[in-house]
């Protein structure tokens, strides 16, 4: 199937050829026509098969197809996002696919002055990407109204939940009008999820492509059994094997992703840290200067590195395992994207033995161990 067989009309569809899209991944061949027709959608899929597209290239079709389309003057679709680097990659896909429309967006998010975003918002804007506390700050100042948003997205909600969102979320919904279309897309589907999708939708769409043998065939994943005082060793001996390979490391926390920074220098090895600590201009620098090449890695805590979106990463590696089995299937998911092959490496110590169990139980697969580089 195409694009063109979606019936996708031309000035989207000439969008998309000129990114170089060919055909619609299995989430979007899914989501799609079922977007057009205005219906609500529970969407699940794994993190680098295109949920993005699938729900914003419906979103601008029904806008332009929308009657008094020169007319607006409010605010008509909302798309939520967890973290500013993840509104901030969606922004960026809603200006590629917009390219051809008179279509206006703007993205609003945390951690930096919002008189820029002000500037925008005084303007004419047709589609709004945020995160929910910024946007229940601007709204308390009179900046933004949601009241003839016609479509609504609450993009990887999973993690909103995990980061604790789930009352913004609730404030927000009573400002949004009762009458909208409104599309729920995350990578996994825990029962809080669930629960939050069974409020907010009615009679959806539910799509579940996730668990395809298509997907985790792209990802090559290995588990380490290393003592946590041999870490650090075995990180150098495999950033030094993987030659010029740009490569994410996950750390648990923000004080250790600087502290792996610092060690990595030492031992001549070039690297950045993008964490919550970091101010926005300073983990937008750093995610532009690892898109580049600039920056060969990329040291990551989970919430920092949403926005990272690079379609050939050929390696991630855990260097601490997830206290959350789900958030292993987000850090993994930042390779093996867009039908590239990617491999995984995770270290596992003897504290973190019921972790690795806990990552197996969820996907239902036993990770192969890897043999200690000499």
């Amino acid at each position: 199937m195409t694009f063109k067989e979606l019936d996708i009309i031309e000035p989207v569809l000439r969008a998309i050829k000129e990114i170089g899209h060919s055909v619609p991944t299995p989430i979007q061949e899914n989501a799609i026509p079922a977007a057009l027709a205005k219906k609500d959608i529970l969407g699940c899929a794994q993190t680098g098969t295109g949920k993005t597209a699938a729900f914003v290239i419906p979103i601008l079709q029904n806008l332009l197809e929308d009657q008094n389309n020169n007319n607006r003057k409010n605010i008509e679709a909302l798309i939520l996002s967890p973290t500013r680097e993840l509104a901030l990659q969606t922004s960026e896909c809603v200006s590629k696919y917009t390219k051809y429309t008179n279509l206006k967006h703007c993205v609003v998010f945390g951690g930096v002055n919002q008189q820029k975003q002000t500037d925008q918002l005084k303007r004419k804007i047709h589609i709004l990407v945020a995160t929910p506390g910024r946007l229940l700050d601007l709204i308390s100042q009179g900046y933004i109204n949601l009241g003839a948003v016609k479509y609504f997205v609450l993009d990887e909600a999973d993690r909103m939940l995990d980061m604790g969102f789930i009352n913004d979320i609730r404030k927000i919904l009573p400002m949004l009008p009762v009458r909208k279309q409104t599309m729920c897309f995350s990578a996994t589907m825990p029962k809080e999820m669930l629960s939050l999708a069974a409020t907010i939708l009615k009679n959806p769409v539910k799509i579940e492509i996730n668990n395809t043998p298509a997907h985790k065939s792209r990802i090559s994943q290995f588990v380490y059994y290393v003592e946590k005082k041999d870490k650090n060793s075995l990180l150098i001996k495999l950033l030094e094997e993987s030659g010029n390979e740009s490569v994410i490391v996950f750390s648990q926390t923000k004080h250790n992703a600087d502290r792996i920074v610092r060690l990595l220098k030492k031992a001549g090895i070039g690297s950045e840290a993008i964490h919550g600590n970091k101010s926005q201009n300073a983990r937008q620098n750093a995610l532009c200067n690892f898109k580049s090449g600039k920056t060969r890695i990329m040291v990551a805590t989970d919430v920092a590195s949403r926005g990272i979106d690079i379609q050939e990463l050929p390696l991630v590696i855990n260097y601490d395992l997830p206290h959350v089995a789900e958030t292993y299937i987000h850090r993994i998911g930042r390779t093996g994207r867009a039908g590239h092959n990617g491999t995984a490496l995770s270290f596992c110590s003897s504290e973190e033995y019921n972790l690795m169990k806990n990552i197996q139980k969820l996907t239902g697969k036993k990770i192969n161990r890897a043999t200690t580089p000499g």
